[in-house]
């Protein structure tokens, strides 16, 4: 199997360095990397295995597949000593050039065997075939606030492992990929590809769920009361930290009652034309009456072609395209083009978007004032010929956003022949629910600039709609094409006679596709206009009128197969356009261009009437703030976010002799909130000869210095509940190669007495808000006992080396805080 040379980060928790490198591992690729600070361990993730390694000696500890099914932890002292430069290259990255030189080497030495023995793992477990299969492929890594790991995976499956990397529970509570995960509090907040969010609890039940984007999720993050939501377009929401939660119910309820104030309705006209063009070319008049002589009236413009080109080196050409992901063709080329100077593209009109398959061609032409309003323009193609593989048979579609509601219009060519009325059902069924746009379908509501789930909240069975067709959600879907459906029971000649004397109702009668629809076997739920014009097919080529009709030897029975059906937000008829029901829809014109002769199709126009409810935003969010300010549930409900549970932390001094330990309780005072409490390192130093410390020098990510263990460093607290977390000096012999600059051997030991400032900040379950307690934690290696000057903090503080159970402090508010940190010295 062939190496994949992948470049990852790489973190030391007990030293917080960073280190860039590049390692060969055969089967997988190290796509996540989490550190683990209470524990001092890091989480290394690829695609179908993960790694388990100390922090502090880089040791691999665990190597297992995504099924917990463990590998064996490698010898490292079994492995050849092979040339470094073949096996990794490895970039040193530090704060200062001083730390770069002292411990480049020292980190090339350490790190060796143990790369090489995780790669050796990772080859073994994959030539086992033990990773599972590609679907469960792990997409995204959490750490929570009890300890756990959370991994996401490409099915959409949510799996919850222990910080020792054993598989504890899974969960499925959606179908599509899991792209992020967000941590807050006690929930967990899980970005989707399909662009919906959705917020569970530490025991994995969900909470809510609601679309968010049109696009994939792939970073989430907490700030300022918000979890922020970033998708692959470049969109960014923020949704309140609260949701869901009673808020959105109270939200949802006031603002639908002033729902009025901020509603405001669009009109527009669609002008939709389909054309069987046979793989001719149109002429210019043709174009005139089909379209030129109505755009005016209208905003946007869509048209379908049918038979653009055809043949079966064409058809296989195409297939063969679309499998690779190419599509279109230059005879394709013109139509759009010379559609496009019918129309005035470019002055008048713009084309958004269009789509090819085989001979179906759909585009869309949006009038230039329009353009602001229209946007996510997607296409799809669904081919139902030859085994449902070739597209001389099937539709393309294009969807699109216009005043933040969906449309679809889909262009379609139908199984030929009277007989094969059944085919013609069956392609239709399977493109509309085998039709799949690039984006996910289910897109916001104009309410979604509001930064809370009101109105978007679905509950607990978000997944029990993932099975829908894309096409049934919707707002409004305009089906065209030539659809192939004939007229039964009836003979040539009498169809023409029929049709000379334009008596349409008696054809009508005849007519299979709305036999079809009357028996609810196809094109369930949509509606037609009233047909006034003759049938549509068969004609002989450039003869004008109804002479024009089939008198060859097949003398084809005249049909109207080339059809515009639609589909609204209405329930009834006779439903009223608004939020509930945001698009009216009525058609002003349906007819046929009896007059060109290009085709053995005659083309086909409808001019829609569109009425469109939309939210003006800016209006909804001032009634959004006026509710958030004047309703006292809703403030009361807010100041929680602030809230932070009395916390009592037992020592603001502990001093370490060589392996004591001391016992740091927090305890939690209130009686009805949990609070949610980590430990972190703020700085450390060295302690001089004379028993003052310098400055503690800052460490970027919190990590403990290699001698101190902190267990556990995060945590939640029940109401009157006591933690004790244990802080333990470790007897470690340092592994670095240089001291203060002069160059050691490996087992030397490093005797000075270091102090370290540990923090412990808590907040209460939903609180934005923390509190933090800083803790001065001195170890002393020599026999002389270190004391800590009772000056150097604002709280009084008593020296012992062990925990004195009378020194108890309630937690430091905001300005005790700031004072402590300009007095972080030792006399």
């Amino acid at each position: 199997m062939a190496s994949l040379a992948v470049e990852r980060s790489y973190i030391d928790l007990k030293s917080q360095v960073t280190y860039n490198g590049v390692c060969s591992i055969s089967g997988s690729d190290v796509r996540f990397m989490l550190s683990d600070n209470s524990r001092g361990k890091v989480w290394s993730a690829g695609h179908l295995s993960f790694a388990l390694w100390d922090a502090r000696t880089r040791e691999l500890l665990k190597v297992f597949n995504i099924e917990g099914q463990i590998e064996n932890r490698v010898d490292m002292s079994s492995l050849p000593d092979t040339s470094l430069e073949d096996e990794m290259k490895v970039k040193f990255v530090s704060a200062s050039k001083k730390e770069k030189s002292q411990g480049t080497f020292s980190f090339f030495q350490r790190s060796r065997n143990a790369l090489m023995g995780a790669a050796d793992a990772v080859r073994r477990v994959a030539a086992k075939g033990a990773f599972g299969d590609d679907h469960r492929r792990t997409e995204a890594l959490a750490l929570t606030v009890d300890g756990m790991i959370w991994t996401g995976c490409t099915n959409g499956l949510l799996v919850q492992w222990d910080g020792n990397g054993t598989r504890l529970q899974e969960f499925q509570h959606h179908s599509s990929a899991v792209q992020s995960f967000c941590t807050f509090g006690t929930r967990i907040w899980v970005g989707y590809a399909s662009g919906t969010v959705q917020v569970i609890d530490l025991k994995g039940n969900l909470l809510g769920g609601w679309v968010a984007h049109s696009s994939p999720i792939i970073k989430m993050a907490v700030g300022a009361g918000y979890v922020f939501s970033l998708a692959s377009h470049g969109g960014i929401r923020g949704w309140s930290i609260t949701s869901p939660g009673p808020i959105d119910n109270i939200l949802r309820s006031e603002l639908s009652a002033k729902e009025s104030l901020y509603t405001v309705f669009e009109n527009l006209k669609i002008l939709t034309g389909t054309w069987n063009v046979g793989q001719g070319r149109a002429s210019h008049d043709s174009l005139i009456s089909w379209l030129g002589s109505v755009a005016s009236e209208v905003g946007i413009i869509v048209v379908g072609l049918q038979e653009v080109e055809m043949g079966a080196g064409f058809l296989a050409m195409s297939a063969a395209k679309e499998t690779v992901g190419l599509e279109g063709s230059a005879i394709g080329q013109w139509w759009l083009d010379t559609i496009g100077k019918t129309l005035d593209e470019g002055t008048t009109f713009e084309r958004v978007g269009s789509r090819q398959l085989a001979g179906l061609l759909i585009s869309v032409w949006v009038r230039k004032n329009l353009k602001p309003h229209v946007g996510d323009v997607d296409a799809a193609a669904v081919p139902c010929g030859f085994g449902r593989a070739i597209g001389n048979k099937g539709a393309v579609g294009l969807r699109m956003r216009v005043y933040d509601r969906m449309i679809c219009f889909i262009n379609c060519h139908f199984a030929a022949h009277l007989e094969a009325v059944n085919r013609r059902n069956a392609d239709f069924d399977h493109v509309f629910r085998t039709m799949v746009f690039s984006r996910p379908s289910n897109l916001l509501s104009s309410s979604a600039g509001v930064s809370s789930a009101v109105q978007m909240i679905r509950g607990a069975n978000v997944h029990a709609e993932d099975g829908k067709p894309e096409l049934s959600e919707a707002d409004m879907v305009v089906f065209m094409g030539d659809f192939n459906y004939r007229l039964h029971s009836i003979s040539y000649d009498e169809a023409r006679d029929f049709v000379s004397q334009r008596c349409f109702d008696w054809l009508w009668e005849r007519d299979q596709l709305r036999a079809e629809m009357k028996a609810g076997k196809v094109f369930q739920g949509m509606r037609e206009g009233q047909i006034l014009f003759p049938p549509t097919y068969k004609f002989e080529r450039h003869l004008p009128g109804l002479a024009g009709y089939d008198a060859g030897e097949k003398k084809r029975i005249p049909a109207w197969c080339d059809r515009i059906l639609y589909r609204d937000n209405r329930s009834t008829s006779s439903s009223e356009c608004n939020l509930d029901c945001p698009i009216v829809s009525s058609i002003l014109q349906y007819e046929a261009r009896m007059d060109v002769t290009d085709s053995d199709h005659k083309p086909v126009r409808c001019i829609f009437s569109v009425d469109i409810a939309r939210v003006d935003k800016s209006i909804r969010r001032q009634e959004f703030g006026k509710i958030i300010s004047s309703h006292e549930k809703i403030r009361s409900s807010l100041e929680q976010l602030h809230y932070i549970p009395e916390t009592i932390v037992s020592t603001n001094n502990i001093i370490l002799q060589n392996q004591d330990m001391s016992i740091l309780r927090i305890t939690n005072k209130c009686g009805n909130d949990n609070v949610l409490f980590g430990v972190f390192c703020e700085g450390q130093t060295t302690v001089n000869e004379d028993g003052q410390a310098s400055d503690h020098r800052p460490r970027g990510s919190f990590g403990f210095p290699r001698w101190l263990e902190v267990t556990p460093g995060t945590g939640i607290i029940k109401p009157g509940q006591i933690v004790e977390v244990s802080v333990r000096h470790e007897d470690f012999h340092t592994l670095e190669e240089f001291v203060d600059g002069i160059p050691q051997n490996w087992w030397c030991e490093d005797t000075r007495d270091k102090e370290v400032i540990l923090v412990v900040s808590v907040r209460g379950s939903c609180s934005i808000e923390t509190r933090n307690h800083r803790v001065r934690v001195r170890h002393c290696f020599s026999s002389k006992s270190g004391r800590l000057d009772s000056k150097s903090n604002n709280s009084k503080r008593t020296p012992s080396s062990v925990l004195q159970r009378s020194d108890v402090q309630p937690l430091n508010g905001s300005s005790d805080v700031v004072d402590d940190l300009r007095n972080l010295h030792s006399p």
